[in-house]
């Protein structure tokens, strides 16, 4: 960050150099500092450039990860609910054919039975000078086993039909199930091949980077009496990383949903677990810039959760916050989400308190893996530390 305010510190410099030179008379050894300063400076400002336009070139790559993610994340679901799906028609199957086979033995009974008695019985009753109350009676039970023959044929042929649809309907489900595994194939090469582009895409900027420090580092070797400028600038790339100020260990739920935004100051939880490394208002290392949000620093890959309930109004690619997600909480809140790996959310999307949102990564060209987090009330940015339910200091 200490380039972009490189200009006001070589000027002052500059300018005690020239006290100190002009009034000893080195008029000569004044005009060599001023080339150099001017080429040192040129040469730090494309270097500034260069960060710039190797962060933009890291976009689509982040984009791509992060909606191949997405898929991968809708086509397991998908899956999921195919196999379910699959399961009840196999269970359904089996009683089927456990039925089937019960109709079939009665079915075969009977038949038995008949094959025996045939229309003998019917004679045999007639014949046998039996009551007539009692011959009665008889011929109504065969009439009866008659009716219930064919009664168990039509429930055999039915429970055949349903089979028969049943077991299309599983052949069909097993086709939709392989169709999801190849789609599933498919989005996992996609995404390892961007993994890859943007693992070469890093490799280039890093090697990029490095030649040119080298040749800032020359500049300053080669230029002696520019060593007060060099050891300040020294100081300053030499400025540790923000240590943690404290853990967050607590993530946010929907039990406040319903509930206006402005009413929970006091009652959110952050949006992932980790360290909180900078305070809302303070510099920015090696820059003047405050800190309008906070950053929990975490492993790539956790789960960020959606603070309270809203609606996505943003889910895009931003230069220096990557993949950003903006959640509009009504009466003009809203709550920044930055330097994703990737966004399971779109535009419009309506969310509850506590509803997976995104994976944390270092999108953006981001250094460290964690997430960005900001709190708005009308463009104003707010300190999310206020609104927690349990303060640190």
């Amino acid at each position: 960050m200490w380039l972009r305010h490189g200009g006001f510190l070589f000027f002052s410099v500059f300018c005690l150099l020239s006290s100190a030179l002009c009034s000893a008379g080195q008029q000569e050894e004044l005009e060599n500092l001023r080339k150099r300063i001017s080429a040192m400076q040129h040469d730090m400002d494309k270097t500034s450039e260069s960060k710039s336009e190797a962060a933009d070139a890291l976009r689509e790559s982040e984009r791509t990860i992060s909606n191949s993610n997405r898929k991968l994340a809708l086509l397991a679901a998908q899956q999921r609910t195919a196999d379910h799906k699959l399961g009840k028609l196999q269970g359904q199957q089996q009683k089927l054919n456990a039925d089937i086979a019960g109709q079939q033995a009665l079915l075969g009974k009977l038949l038995y039975r008949q094959y025996l008695g045939g229309k003998q019985e019917y004679l045999k009753l007639l014949l046998n000078d039996q009551d007539p109350s009692q011959v009665a009676r008889d011929l109504h039970y065969y009439q009866y086993i008659a009716r219930s023959r064919a009664t168990w044929l039509a429930a055999l042929r039915g429970d055949l039909a349903a089979l028969n649809a049943i077991g299309k309907a599983a052949r069909e489900q097993r086709a939709e199930l392989a169709s999801l595994r190849s789609e599933q194939a498919v989005q996992k090469k996609t995404l390892e091949k961007e993994k890859h582009a943007r693992q070469r895409m890093l490799s280039k900027i890093s090697l990029q980077l490095r030649q040119q420090r080298r040749e800032i580092n020359r500049l300053q070797r080669d230029e002696n009496r520019l060593a007060q400028l060099v050891e300040k600038i020294t100081e300053m790339l030499a400025q540790p990383k923000s240590t943690s100020l404290f853990r967050n260990d607590n993530l946010p739920d929907n039990r406040f949903d319903g509930s206006p935004f402005d009413q929970l100051q006091g009652k959110l939880a952050l949006p992932v677990r980790g360290e909180i490394t900078n305070r809302f208002g303070a510099p920015r290392p090696e820059s003047t810039v405050q800190w309008k949000g906070l950053f929990l620093r975490t492993s790539g890959g956790q789960t960020v959760k959606a603070i309270a309930a809203g609606q996505v109004v943003f889910a895009d690619w931003l230069r220096g916050f990557g993949n950003l997600l903006i959640i509009d909480h009504g009466k003009g809140y809203m709550s920044l989400y930055g330097n994703n790996e990737t966004l399971y959310k779109e535009v419009g999307d309506i969310l509850r308190g506590g509803d997976t949102i995104a994976a944390v990564g270092n999108s953006g060209g981001n250094e460290d893996f964690g997430l960005y987090f900001e709190l708005r009330h009308k463009s104003k940015p707010l300190d999310p530390i206020k609104w927690l339910a349990v303060k640190q200091h």
